[in-house]
């Protein structure tokens, strides 16, 4: 079973400091047995980044859209898994007012973190949550999922102004506050490439080994899960050196990328 030392030491050994922002996306089935489940992963985590944050994507894109525009802080449900779920429903984590992408943010500085989400036009655009760990020396910690989970590499096209990667055709979201009061988004372009056959995020594990070659992405175990340990500003530095070179997009199908472009 997986204990709080167990978890303190693999993040010391893949160079997670205690002052670091840290987002976690996890498969709790591919980690194996944990001591007090969901709970106990997030108090351990928590309790080794004492000067720094947590955060839990808690993503509601599959329930609030054109059809339906309304998000509830208090209620919406995240649609990207337990921990999820379980991050949301926790008193001490302050979750943020981005209507599609929330995080669940825990830590002393969470609340400052999370502020004015809820004026995002977009999934992840510069100077939001998702966007500033790159400012921040943020790090991902991808435990038992790939880079088809690394939302973060979102928050790198619209950075980056990677085309045909937003809905042209915007609309208003309904945002309820913590304390009951009905905001209203800015009109908000939803992840859309007109040029792929899924969303473009399946197609993110083309970069692997342009990230492995810099060193943006190491590896280590959690239990029985693979890790991918993420560095978000070598990442995207990364991911910008790859198409200054390319004549076309890198992420609309599932192909090699050349290794003089990284090299």
């Amino acid at each position: 079973m997986l204990t709080k030392k167990d978890i303190f030491r693999f993040l010391e050994e893949n160079g997670i400091k205690h002052n670091d922002k840290v987002v976690i996306h996890a498969s709790l089935r591919s980690i194996g047995p944990i001591e007090n489940g969901a709970d106990g992963l997030i108090d351990a985590m928590c309790e080794y980044l004492s000067e720094g944050l947590l955060i839990i994507p808690a993503h509601t894109w599959d329930e609030v859209g054109r059809s339906n525009p309304n998000y509830d802080v208090k209620t919406s449900v995240p649609c990207i898994g337990k921990l999820s779920e379980v991050a949301v429903a926790r008193k001490d984590g302050i979750r943020s007012l981005h209507p599609t992408h929330s995080v669940v943010a825990f830590g002393k500085e969470a609340a400052d973190f999370v502020k004015g989400e809820e004026k995002c036009g977009s999934p992840a655009p510069v100077n939001s949550c998702l966007s500033r760990l790159y400012e921040e020396n943020g790090k991902i910690l991808l435990i038992g999922v790939g880079h088809e989970r690394n939302t973060y590499l979102h928050s790198v096209d619209e950075r980056l102004g990677i085309p045909d990667r937003l809905n042209p055709n915007p609309f208003v979201i309904n945002i309820k506050d913590y304390d009951g009061n009905i905001l209203q988004s800015p009109p908000f372009r939803t992840h859309y490439t007109v040029a792929a056959d899924t969303c473009v995020s399946e197609y993110y594990p083309n970069y692997r080994e342009a990230f492995e070659h810099d060193g943006a992405v190491t590896y280590g175990h959690l239990g029985d899960a693979l890790v991918y340990v993420c560095d978000c500003r070598k990442m995207t530095d990364t991911v910008n050196k790859l198409w200054e070179k390319t004549d076309h997009d890198l992420c609309i199908q599932k192909e090699e990328i050349p290794r003089e472009y990284y090299e």
